[in-house]
């Protein structure tokens, strides 16, 4: 496939919820007035555009300020995860606040009920700033291509920072004892993916070979030593990032933190980016091959943390097989609501299965 076959611009369709947002205003507005102790009125309520492929994001403002609300989709969108703790999200996010300097959205209030719109839902504070879009992605063009490769790389460098500062917490099984793993924590985030992987496949039965392929090399070069867990942010890149300037001013997105070696998180940013960047070439553009170079990220990382990254191969693989997982799930959502076609293979499931059998045999050509 070619440029000339699609326009690579337009944001792809894909529903995410199935509510009315109009019918929200009225019983939001009226919690944040208990909340606050003073009548709100909402204004402007609507879904952000160029992400969120999961839970509900609606921005709005209150009294004129400038707010973010997050809830989880329905059950009749054909949810991507098999659940949405918002609650623990923005416990999270209020944790990581308290023990670190990591920029994180102003946390407004959580209501943990469901009882004001049919499920939890928190609030925080607008944070101004701009981050690189996943649709269409920003390898396509936008802000962060247009940048220079000096700005491009204070950007990246400020996402190791928040990486860096994020792991430097201390006692994070302890501080966020929600996320706690029983037994050894990447035993248990591969044996979790696992189990999310055969919850995708209760609607249809398919196995998906790429995935299951790619299951199997994992326990066959398992790390020796994977180490002491610490806070993983889970969806660690550029994307999940709201950025002044070039510069850190909120760290978002937190539905997909654990307990975890620090490596998954720093080959998630470079992998993350090699997706991005190989949708640029199979569409013959240039996109931005000198961004979250692995060798630029690891060495980065390991000067601001003090830590020698390890076994970065296999977590490049594994963080290939967690989008495989995800984007299988997001093809099912999309098959669902008519948006895709139902693939003859089911590999093409996964849109970069290619890519995942070329880091399998070791023929991916790294930058």
């Amino acid at each position: 496939m070619t440029a000339s076959d699609h326009d690579v611009h337009a944001e792809t369709k894909m529903t995410v919820h199935e509510r009315d947002f109009a019918t929200l205003a009225e019983p939001i507005a009226a919690w944040l007035g208990e909340t606050g102790g003073e009548p709100v009125t909402i204004s402007d309520l609507h879904a952000p555009q160029g992400g969120g492929m999961s839970s509900v994001t609606l921005l709005f403002d209150a009294n004129s300020e400038p707010l973010v609300a997050r809830m989880p989709p329905e059950d009749t969108s054909f949810p991507v995860f098999p659940s949405y703790d918002i609650v623990q999200q923005f416990e999270i996010m209020k944790l990581v606040a308290e023990h670190s300097d990591v920029p994180v959205p102003p946390i407004v209030g959580v209501e943990e009920t469901g009882d004001v719109v049919g499920a939890p839902f928190g609030v925080m504070r607008a944070v101004v700033g701009r981050t690189p879009t996943d649709n269409p992605p920003y390898v396509f063009g936008g802000w962060l291509m247009d940048a220079t490769p000096e700005e491009r790389r204070q950007l990246q460098d400020g996402t190791v920072k928040a990486l860096a500062g994020i792991h430097g917490i201390a006692d994070a099984s302890t501080v966020f004892s929600s996320l706690a793993p029983e037994g050894e924590p990447l035993r248990a985030h591969v044996d979790a993916l696992r189990t999310y992987y055969e919850w995708t496949r209760a609607t249809d039965g398919l196995r998906i070979p790429i995935i299951e392929e790619t299951f199997e090399w994992l326990e066959a070069n398992w790390p020796a030593d994977p180490g002491t867990g610490v806070l993983s942010w889970g969806d660690a890149r550029p994307g999940n990032i709201i950025f002044d300037g070039f510069e850190p001013a909120a760290v978002i997105d937190w539905e997909m933190a654990a307990i975890a070696p620090r490596e998954l998180d720093v080959a998630w940013v470079v992998f993350l980016h090699v997706f991005f960047q190989d949708i640029a070439n199979v569409f013959e553009m240039p996109g931005i091959p000198d961004f979250c170079r692995r060798e630029d990220v690891i060495a980065t990382y390991e000067e601001l943390s003090g830590h020698t990254v390890r076994d970065f191969d296999w977590y490049i693989v594994y963080s290939s097989l967690r989008h495989a997982v995800v984007m299988s799930q997001v093809k099912r959502r999309m098959i669902h609501f008519g948006e895709e076609q139902q693939p003859d293979d089911p590999d093409g499931f996964v849109m970069h299965a290619d890519l995942i059998k070329r880091l399998l045999e070791g023929t991916y050509e790294w930058a």
